[in-house]
Formats: C-alpha cells, sequence, structure tokens
C-alpha cells in the first residue's frame, strides 16, 4: 500500500476477526455490539464483504445502520469515506472481518479483511475457535501475527473454552509466547445458537423474540469477554488515515474485468431462452418516504419485509442523490403499488420462505405484472428475478408468482452461485444505458428454468454465473431482472439510469 497521511480525525475502532469461517466471530460481534450499547457507547457497527444478513444483525443489535467494507467494490479513499461518515457521533466503531482475516481472491490477499484492517489502520481482535486445542492456539496467533506485520493484532477472544484448566493453559500460551493479551474466554453456551440457514444467519427481521436473542448473547460476552480491554484497543487505533491523492474515485472492479482487462462491448445477439435452457435490516413499514417528494425527479417503490429485504445503504442513497424520492411497500401486506410510483427496485431476500403468503397476495402481484405492462420501470435482483418470474418451486411445491417475466424458479438444495460478479450491459433493453458496467455479487440457490423463447437478457456477465452461462438482467419493456446485486459505490451508472429511466415513465404519466 502506498505512503498515506494520517491527518483524519480520531475514531476508536476495533476490527473482530478470525483465523477461519465458523469461528463465532458473528455471534460474538453482536454480543459485543449489545453489550456496549448497554454500557452507554453509541457503536457504529461494519461488515467486511458483499453480506446483507450479518449487517441486518448489526443494526439491531446497535441501533446503528450497519455498512459494508470491501475492497472489490470499494477503492481505499471510499472505504475510509465511509468509515468516517457513518462513525459521526459514535463512541466507537466495531468491524466484524468475513472468512479468516487473510482469505482473499487471489494469493496476495488483495479483498480480505486483513486489507480492510490495513486501509483503516484497524486493530484486530482475534477470535479463537480452541475446540480441543491448547499449546497449538500460540502458535495460530503467533502465525496471523507474523504473516503481514502491517495487520495489527491486539488481542484475542477464546471461544468454545472447556473449563478453567483450558482457559488458563491456552491463555499463558499466547500471552507469554506472542505478547498479546487474551481479553476474553468465552465457553459453550445456548444462549449463543442463532438459527441457521443456507446463507448464514437467519435475516434479523424474521427472528422472533429477536432482542431477547441479542440480550442473552450480550450477557454472554459480558460475562466473559473484558469490554474495557477492547474499548482500550479501539481507543488506541488513532487517527483514521486520510486521503491518499493517487487513488482513483472508481473501484478496480468497475474498471476493468476480472482479469484486468477494459469492459467490453456486449453484443447485442444474447441468447434467448430456447437457446440458452439447453440488508439488511429490519422491514420498514408501507408508506414511509424517503427523500424530497416535491423536489424529486422521480418515485421510486422499494419492496422492503420480510421477504425482500437485500438492500446495501449505498443503493439507496444512490438512488436519492440520483434525484428519486424513495417510498417503501410490502409484497406481503399492500394489496397494490402506490398510484403515482415512477419505478420499482425489488431486492433480495428470501421469497422461497414466503411464498405461500406471497403468492396469497395475488392483488398485489396482479398490481405489479399491471404495471410493468404499462412500461413501469422495474429492477429487481435474485430474490427479486425470482418474484417477477410466473412460478417459484421450493421443497416440491409450486407457487404463483408475479408472471412478470417468461421463467420460473427452483430452489436447490445446494448453492448454485456464490462469488462476485461483474457485468456489461447490451443494446437489448431500454435502461439501463448501454455499455454500462454492473458490478456486485451472487449468492442464490435457486435455478431459472423454463424459459420462455422469447426472453432476453440485458447484460453479459465477465465474471460470476447470470441467469444462463454467460448472460444476466431478463428484460421485456422496461423490467430488468438478474441474479447479480448490484453496488452502487462499484456501479456509479447505475442509479442515475434507473432514475432517468423512471423520469421518462413520469412523464408518459403526467402526459396522459
Amino acid at each position: 500500500m502506498s505512503a498515506i497521511e494520517t491527518t483524519g480525525p480520531v475514531v476508536p475502532r476495533v476490527m473482530i476477526a478470525a483465523p477461519h469461517g465458523r469461528s463465532g466471530k458473528t455471534v460474538l460481534t453482536l454480543g459485543l455490539l449489545r453489550a456496549l450499547c448497554r454500557q452507554g457507547c453509541a457503536v457504529q457497527p461494519f461488515k467486511k464483504g458483499a453480506d446483507f444478513i450479518d449487517p441486518g444483525w448489526h443494526t439491531v443489535a446497535a441501533g446503528r445502520t450497519s455498512r459494508n467494507l470491501d475492497r472489490y467494490f470499494m477503492e481505499p479513499d471510499q472505504i475510509r469515506a465511509v468509515v468516517r461518515g457513518a462513525s459521526a457521533g459514535a463512541d466507537v466503531c466495531v468491524v466484524e472481518a468475513a472468512m479468516g482475516l487473510y482469505d482473499g481472491l487471489d494469493a496476495e490477499g488483495s479483498t480480505s479483511s486483513a486489507e480492510i484492517a490495513k486501509i483503516t489502520a484497524t486493530p484486530v481482535v482475534l477470535v479463537l475457535d480452541v475446540t480441543r486445542m491448547t499449546r497449538t492456539a500460540g502458535a495460530l496467533v503467533l502465525g496471523c501475527c507474523a504473516f503481514d506485520p502491517d495487520v495489527r493484532i491486539a488481542g484475542v477472544i477464546l471461544n468454545r473454552v472447556r473449563g478453567a484448566r483450558q482457559r488458563a493453559l491456552v491463555t499463558e500460551v499466547i500471552e507469554r509466547t506472542c505478547g498479546i493479551p487474551v481479553v476474553g474466554a468465552v465457553p459453550a453456551d445456548a444462549r449463543l445458537n442463532v438459527p441457521d440457514r443456507h446463507l448464514g444467519l437467519v435475516t434479523s427481521g424474521e427472528t422472533d423474540e429477536r432482542e431477547r436473542l441479542l440480550d442473552g448473547i450480550a450477557d454472554v460476552v459480558a460475562e466473559w469477554v473484558d469490554l474495557d480491554a477492547v474499548r482500550a484497543i479501539a481507543a488506541r487505533a488513532g487517527e483514521l488515515p486520510a486521503a491518499e491523492a493517487s487513488t482513483d474515485a472508481v473501484p478496480q472492479a468497475a474498471r476493468a474485468g476480472a482479469h484486468g482487462e477494459a469492459a467490453s462491448e456486449v453484443a447485442a445477439s444474447a441468447p434467448t431462452g430456447a437457446q440458452a435452457s439447453g440488508v439488511t435490516g429490519p422491514a420498514v413499514p408501507a408508506g414511509v418516504v424517503r427523500g424530497d417528494a416535491d423536489a424529486a425527479r422521480a418515485t421510486i417503490a422499494v419492496v422492503r419485509d420480510e421477504a425482500f429485504s437485500f438492500y446495501y445503504p449505498e443503493n439507496l442513497a444512490a438512488l436519492e442523490c440520483a434525484g428519486a424520492c424513495l417510498v417503501f411497500v410490502r409484497s406481503l401486506g399492500d394489496e397494490a403499488l402506490p398510484s403515482d410510483v415512477d419505478g420499482l427496485y425489488v431486492g433480495g431476500g428470501f421469497p422461497e420462505e414466503f411464498a405461500e403468503q406471497l403468492q396469497a397476495n395475488e392483488a398485489f402481484r396482479r398490481s405489479v405484472r399491471e404495471r410493468a405492462e404499462h412500461g413501469l420501470p422495474v429492477y429487481a435482483e435474485c430474490g427479486g428475478l425470482m418474484y417477477l418470474g410466473r412460478r417459484l418451486v421450493h421443497r416440491g411445491r409450486s407457487y404463483d408468482m408475479a408472471g412478470v417475466l417468461g421463467l420460473d424458479t427452483v430452489v436447490q438444495d445446494r448453492q448454485t452461485a456464490h462469488g462476485y460478479a461483474r457485468a456489461v450491459v447490451g443494446a437489448s433493453g431500454s435502461w439501463p444505458d448501454p455499455g454500462m458496467v454492473l458490478v456486485g455479487h451472487e449468492h442464490h440457490h435457486s435455478q431459472a428454468t423454463d424459459l420462455d423463447p422469447a426472453l432476453r437478457f440485458a447484460y453479459a456477465v465477465e465474471r460470476g454465473r447470470g441467469i444462463v452461462p454467460g448472460f444476466d438482467g431478463a428484460c421485456t419493456g422496461n423490467v430488468v431482472a438478474g441474479y447479480l446485486h448490484v453496488n452502487a459505490l462499484a456501479s456509479p451508472a447505475w442509479a442515475p439510469s434507473f432514475v432517468r429511466a423512471a423520469e421518462r415513465y413520469r412523464a408518459r404519466r403526467s402526459a396522459r
């Protein structure tokens, strides 16, 4: 990393990381967030990576909207700017890492949690699962410390400790061998069990008694983790690094393909269906509006409820900055879309878990279908794609969906796509604009089937799977829906293009 100025603001901050996934860092992070809040701290959470579920839980635990930090999507200056802006008014910032501390897309770990720690000069507290382990724990911590001297590991929390003897022995080994304090030793406890699902933790908005659950986790963390020591580590983080003058404003992923090539043009002859077939945060009540409706160039409805809760805060903010007024609606309870909306955004989520309720709300499905048929610009991703199809098949049962797109989706027992994604828009739809680069991620267990032979695709996939190999963004009229979860920071042209399409629709609607 190039030299930087250290003249940024002092932001107390700490990263909770681990040598490998499934170490318990997410649950311990939630407990830490809630426990610090109960001490009277204003805690700002962050999550490394393209994740919706963990940030949704963070938001509930801390009472402040969690933000994603991701090196694939964001340049270093953008990452520091998000930390700086979101931490205003916070007493401490807690960043939850992803996977293992040094794990990334390549041998250099260029997209790893460690890179986020270095970019933001954030000290790391390592969560170490010591199941069936004693002295080897010291070797693991020592290896993590030596692997990259620029990463400052400032403390260790032992997890799944079996008793006082193991706790004492492992603590002695780590502190004597590594010179790093053990700031917590958490035993196995039923209160640390959180319901699990194929994408990880279930969404916070659908978990019964979530406050009781979070308070129980916080009770365990407060008992077994030295909160004052964690706060002291965060306080010693010092100044947040200032901007690097040499850093470009647009992430590398948005400028070049997976191997660094320039964005290529997309042929207009994407395969037809016949050729190809061979948050998160808590739900927002219907009618809640963001932005100035009178000053807005267009009004965009956002479906946000228990079924659809996966939205990057940056995406919603980007739409507002582009001139949209956002109104939140519910697919499970509303009878119809508001009559004055000019666009519709249906994000990801778990529609398969609410398929029966979605089918039962036939009035809302009909409203979406009719408005789309009359030219309403619609953007949908992953779960939203499933909702716009004809049918959703889950656990052997078929459910009617909105019927906007000529395809069905079938939920598989195994993961069908997982990872970063990049696509380039062709000329097969009225929007997004041709040549636009869309950068985001895919993570789903469903597969599109029985594609209509006339179905077209708006963009070609340069990284990722898409709806069919090489193509994503099924489109009809002003509707575009795919498996790619777009990130607005890495796809700066996406929001303005969406708002322009909604503005054109608004003009036509007003002229009637």
